[in-house]
């Protein structure tokens, strides 16, 4: 149900009984509704200058509780009183928002418990996804803090405007789309390196190829690999790429070379595909694919068992120390694992009890929380050291899987599917609409060649997501909050100096994040 503001915008649709062809009195719009919509129609054509002094006066706009769809086969659909069919539970809201923050940082989780170091990195993403969710209270309760004018309908982008004017606009939906596009590079990485691993699966099946000594790694039915040589001072190696000779299938099928090129063939005339709802239908599958990864790391830990030590500052051959100065890589990532801030607000609106958005939240954010805790500790804790070392723990941590692994298989066909039907929604989001056809294609090839290339050059995720996390962070989750929590505190004469010392520190905060991922 439209806003009744807006019927001084769009005029209701009429027939004319005459353009009915079923003649079931049922079927037609009644005489009264006719003429309400014949008075209408004659005030829009009234208001074809925009003259406001002749927009329709209050008393012709039906009241609320006589709307009426009408459809183009003359039926009237009464539109009940309210939007309570429209509201969501406590339940489904909390649902929602961990269903919307589990993303593809999950895989990276693990990455950056040991960049950090096992303690530094369970710590850090403890007060992480306590700082951010903070910031996105400030983010939710913004809009009511604004007195002069009507927010019932604002984001978070509106309220940047009202404070920052069109510079405040524009740059919070930079930043958004900074995320957005940094979220299509690591989808286009990871879904090169699920095809190229399902069909490197089906080759080896097809041909009854044995891979298990291909890889330095662990024995047995669970092996863990090593796939890229991490070089000691001492001189060893945590094994390196494939054993063997280079055949045709290796050379037409490479993760690098040839994969992300064959994904263009699949992908760009899906994103060119003007239907955002019919890959809206295929959103369930994120679900799937993350309560599938969370059974999978469970499965692989018990199989595996813990091997921990604890060293605190002073590597070892086979573990990390327990404090790394590497800790801003996780940071980084962290940030946009707990990004929500540029769509909480849309989320929230349909809470059914909003008194109860603050909790909600919170839950939300501690249930995202855990689920990422849950992932990161056993994935890092169970990883065979020795033989292995916890620095062969890759960006993807399914990387330490191989290709032959069926539950793995499982895992990169699922995820691969999923992605295969979000990447044009997220095309289709940042572009916009209203554009013709070359536009949207020349968008589409720029953002299909930034991915290619970032696939063949640099298909590390982990470093992909935490410089577009800090980046977008910088202004979404740290500067603009704190800002416009503090601006409307100082007008009022409540900014307190503790409140005023702390929010700066928050921004400064996001700019020591940026900073430090160019120095990593």
């Amino acid at each position: 149900m439209e806003p009744l503001g807006c019927l001084f915008q769009r005029r209701p649709f009429y027939v004319e009984p005459r353009n009915i062809v079923d003649h079931d009195p049922q079927e037609r719009i009644s005489a009264e509704a006719a003429i309400l919509n014949s008075r209408l129609h004659y005030y829009s054509r009234l208001t074809g200058s925009s003259d406001p002094l002749l927009s329709p006066p209050n008393h012709v706009v039906p009241q609320p509780e006589e709307i009426y769809i009408y459809s183009p086969l003359g039926i009237a659909f009464k539109i009940p009183e309210g939007d309570q069919t429209a509201k969501n539970s406590s339940l489904i809201s909390i649902f929602a928002i961990w269903n919307t923050m589990m993303g593809t940082s999950i895989l990276s989780i693990p990455w950056g418990i040991k960049q950090a170091g096992f303690t530094l990195g369970v710590f850090i993403l403890v007060f992480t996804g306590l700082l951010t969710l903070y910031c996105c209270y400030i983010v939710l309760k913004s809009p009511k803090t604004i007195k002069s004018v009507d927010t019932t309908d604002w984001e978070f982008p509106d309220v940047c405007r009202h404070y920052f004017g069109k510079f405040g606009q524009w740059s919070s939906l930079f930043f958004s789309l900074v995320s957005l596009i940094g979220a299509m590079v690591v989808y286009w990485v990871l879904m090169s390196n699920f095809l190229f691993n399902t069909g490197q699966f089906i080759y080896n099946q097809a041909h009854n190829i044995n891979t298990s000594d291909s890889h330095f790694g662990t024995n047995g039915s669970d092996q863990v690999i090593c796939p890229y040589p991490v070089i000691h001072p001492d001189g060893d190696s945590c094994g390196g790429g494939h054993a063997g000779n280079d055949t045709s299938f290796e050379r037409l099928w490479s993760k690098t070379n040839t994969v992300p090129l064959y994904l263009i063939v699949l992908l760009l005339p899906l994103l060119c595909f003007r239907s955002a709802s019919f890959f809206a239908r295929f959103t369930f599958l994120g679900t799937i694919s993350v309560i599938y990864l969370i059974v999978l790391v469970t499965i692989k830990a018990a199989r595996l068992g813990f091997h921990l030590e604890f060293h605190w500052f002073e590597p070892t051959h086979f573990y990390v120390p327990e404090f790394r100065v590497l800790f801003p890589q996780l940071t980084g990532v962290l940030t946009l694992a707990f990004f929500i801030h540029n769509c909480i607000i849309t989320l929230m609106k349909n809470n059914k009890h909003q008194e109860n958005n603050v909790r909600d939240l919170s839950v939300a954010y501690l249930l995202v929380g855990l689920t990422y805790l849950y992932v990161g500790v056993l994935i890092f804790g169970s990883f065979p050291a020795p033989p292995l070392i916890k620095d062969c723990i890759q960006p993807n941590f399914l990387d330490n899987f191989p290709s032959n692994d069926v539950l793995v298989f499982v895992a990169r066909v699922c995820l691969l599917f999923q992605m295969v039907t979000v990447y044009p929604m997220l095309g289709y989001l940042g572009e916009g609409s209203g554009h013709g056809f070359f536009h949207v294609l020349f968008l589409n090839i720029l953002i299909v060649g930034v991915g290619v290339l970032m696939a063949k050059f640099y298909p590390n995720i982990g470093s992909i997501i935490r410089f577009s996390g800090a980046i977008c962070g910088l202004a979404l989750v740290f500067v603009f909050p704190a800002l416009v929590h503090m601006i409307p505190l100082k007008r009022e004469g409540r900014l307190t100096w503790l409140s005023a010392a702390l929010h700066s520190f928050l921004i400064l905060m996001g700019v020591a994040n940026v900073i430090a991922q160019f120095l990593m």
